[in-house]
Parts: C-alpha cells; sequence; structure tokens
C-alpha cells in the first residue's frame, strides 16, 4: 500500500517539477508568438497561450468566469481521481491516476497564475498543425490512454477474478 503511495507521489512530483521547469524555460526564453524550429517540417517550439481546454474549448468565456470554470472543474477532477487512486491496487491504473493528476495540477497551477495555460510543443507535417501543446497536456494525454488500454484489455480478466472469488 505505502509503495503505490510512493509511485503517486513520484510520478505527479515528476510531471508537475518537469511540466513548471520547462514552461518556465519558455517564458524566459521565447517571447510571446515566436517560433524556434526544432526539426523543420516536423517539430517546433513555440510560446502561446490557450485561455480554454483542449483545442481552446470554452475559450471564448468571459476571462473570469472562465477562469472559475476550469479551476473548479480541475479542482474537483483531481479529488474524484485521487479517491479512485485510493480504491485501486492495480499498477497500470496507478500510473495513468498518477500522469493525470500530474498534469491537471500542472495546468492549474498556470490558470491559478495566468487565467491561461502556457503551451509550447508545435508538431505539424507541411501546412497541417497539431494544436499547441505542453509536458501536462502530454501526460493527461498518456493517463488516459493508458486507462483506455486497462479497460480494453485487464477490465475483463479483473472481473473474471472477482467473480470466483
Amino acid at each position: 500500500m505505502r509503495q503505490k503511495y510512493l509511485w503517486a507521489g513520484s510520478i505527479i512530483g515528476a510531471i508537475l517539477i518537469l511540466d513548471v521547469f520547462t514552461k518556465y524555460l519558455v517564458e524566459k526564453y521565447i517571447r510571446l508568438y515566436d517560433v524556434v524550429t526544432v526539426v523543420p517540417g516536423f517539430f517546433n517550439l513555440t510560446h502561446v497561450r490557450n485561455k480554454g481546454a483542449a483545442f481552446s474549448i470554452l475559450a471564448s468565456l468571459p476571462d473570469r468566469w472562465r477562469v472559475l470554470f476550469f479551476v473548479t472543474v480541475t479542482m474537483i477532477a483531481v479529488v474524484v481521481i485521487l479517491i479512485l487512486l485510493r480504491k485501486t491496487h492495480e499498477s497500470l491504473l496507478v500510473i495513468a491516476f498518477s500522469l493525470i493528476v500530474g498534469g491537471a495540477v500542472g495546468n492549474l497551477i498556470d490558470r491559478i497564475r495566468y487565467g491561461e495555460v502556457v503551451d509550447f510543443i508545435q508538431w505539424y507535417v507541411k501546412s497541417w498543425y497539431w494544436p499547441s501543446f505542453n509536458v501536462a497536456d502530454s501526460a493527461i494525454s498518456v493517463g488516459v490512454a493508458l486507462l483506455a488500454v486497462d479497460m480494453l484489455f485487464f477490465e475483463k480478466t479483473r472481473q473474471k477474478k472477482i467473480s470466483k472469488s
């Protein structure tokens, strides 16, 4: 049990440190809207701000309500996920929940500080650009992907074990 919390805390802490540090570097060395080409035709670093959720969803809401909405929803989500983390003993779920919490808190810090999120990773192919994102977004995405893997491949096995006991 104690090892689960050590793993979760380590993952959450690592994501937070990496997210805050990379955003600090971007803010310090890349002016807003500037682009640094890393791999031509494929990968840039750029300093942009996202007022909304993924893909700028809800970015047009008035600032005060938008920030209040995202801070509230994020805090509720983090509490719910921490409760789920407490109840699970499955390693894959511990990792998934920890990645999601670390990423959510990383973006929450930005929302509280700036009212928006600092994004800087930009993938593209020719004229097709994926929306810019950050380390926290990546952690959330990987965590959700791991939850999907668990649901698709391991949930039935877990249910069989439960029904046999």
